[in-house]
């Protein structure tokens, strides 16, 4: 018999998605032995009884006589031509059809722009913590990620003095995450403004992650990138799958801004890559003109009354009673990131006790070191499910915390 030669691609080695990763792995072992567990690992609307609006089901019923074929590379028209009234109305200037991309999810468009844009050993300029995608989409590009930091201290921004400090000849590109997986942050006019005048100081190109744009709380201000940069080439990122709870439909857009003699090669890339994959989901881009219309529902679960607002309400009472956590109160988007408190358990491992916390206390959240933050002291749970077990997870998680602490202070008395 042949000796087969099967051992994956190097270029993985430096790869990870700990969102499912081995705890989901894990996860999935212990359900199967008939464990009940609380999943707040991942911002997946659907599986917490929060759905698409009905109208957008409708709006693909009406067309799905029309879904056999192949369709444009770049998109249906009719759906690229709502994204681009969507964005005047916005207060984004100079798009028209062809520079709309859409795709079967933002994820796969950021990997088609970074395929597109980058050289082996470019750098890319991420937040830590970042979606991983990010830098999995950096490495598997054969780009290089180079990480500024987004401390719970400053509220989780970036300081741009900080990020422009990092740029060498070899950077390429500005990720923006706004507002932010995983921590809340959304970013204020002027931080964009300043983050802005560094790219075009620096020629880079500018990418924002605007996935969760209508998703905001209090009186949090999100504001579109692109609506600030002129003619500095923008990439913006958007998609159904958060705001239009339609994760299953695996529709997400990409909107280029800026200068169009800049962006000619980099969009003809994309129309390239495009075509290679032929077309994006026929069914779901007819979703797209009804939903860009209800833009404003989203105020129904994040304004008083709304179920992420109550969610997230519980979130912040809950860490204010705890003897071992705090939090910066997310902002915007579907996600906490609360962490352990300075001076306790000095050695904290957050993936071990995230494995810990799932094995005895049957709860799954992601540990912060999955977002590329080193010595992570942060755990990232979604706002989704009802307040009732957000109260139920916390108070798991500050048993775990108690038992970790107790077991720890005697070795670290007498150290």
């Amino acid at each position: 018999m042949s000796d087969f030669r099967l051992a994956p691609a190097t270029r993985l080695d430096q790869v990870r998605y700990d969102i499912r990763g081995p705890l989901s792995l894990r996860a999935r072992a212990l359900e199967q032995d008939g464990v009940e567990l609380l999943r707040l690992n991942i911002g997946n609307p659907a599986r917490f009884d929060l759905h698409a609006p009905t109208a957008l089901r409708e709006a693909i019923a009406a067309h799905l006589h029309e879904i056999d074929a192949y369709g444009h590379e770049l998109g249906l028209e009719p759906a690229r031509e709502a994204l681009v009234a969507d964005a005047v109305a916005r207060g984004i200037h100079g798009l028209d059809i062809e520079h709309v991309f859409i795709g079967n999810g933002v994820s796969e468009l950021i990997d088609m722009s970074l395929r597109a844009l980058l050289e082996p050993d470019d750098e890319v300029l991420l937040p830590s913590p970042d979606y991983p995608l990010w830098s999995a989409a950096t490495r598997l590009n054969g780009g290089v990620p180079r990480y500024y930091d987004c401390p719970a201290i400053r509220g989780h921004l970036p300081d741009a003095a900080e990020v422009e400090a990092l740029i060498t000849p070899r950077t390429r590109a500005l990720v923006l995450i706004n507002p932010n997986n995983p921590t809340g942050a959304v970013y204020p006019r002027a931080l964009l403004q300043q983050l802005v005048a560094l790219a075009e100081r620096h020629g880079l190109l500018l990418l924002s992650d605007e996935i969760y744009d209508g998703i905001t709380y209090d009186d949090a201000q999100f504001t579109p990138l692109a609506a600030l940069t002129g003619a500095v080439p923008c990439l913006s990122f958007g998609g159904l799958s958060k705001l239009w709870r339609a994760c299953g439909y695996r529709i997400g857009w990409l909107q280029l801004t800026g200068a169009r003699a800049a962006l000619r090669p980099l969009r003809d890339a994309l129309q390239l890559l495009a075509a290679l994959r032929l077309c994006a989901n026929q069914m779901g881009q007819w979703a797209i003109p009804v939903a860009l219309r209800l833009r404003g529902e989203i105020a129904t679960l994040t304004t008083p009354g709304g179920r992420l607002h109550a969610t997230r309400a519980a979130l912040l009472a809950g860490v204010a009673r705890s003897e071992f956590l705090d939090v910066v109160a997310p902002r915007g988007a579907i996600y906490a990131f609360p962490a352990l408190r300075d001076g306790l358990l000095p050695d904290f491992d957050d993936q071990a006790f995230a494995l810990d916390l799932l094995e005895h206390e049957h709860v799954l959240l992601t540990p912060g070191s999955g977002f590329n933050l080193t010595d992570s002291r942060h755990l990232r749970l979604t706002l989704l499910p009802e307040p009732a077990l957000m109260v139920e997870v916390l108070a798991r998680l500050e048993h775990a915390l108690a038992r970790h602490v107790e077991v720890a202070t005697p070795r670290y008395a007498h150290g």
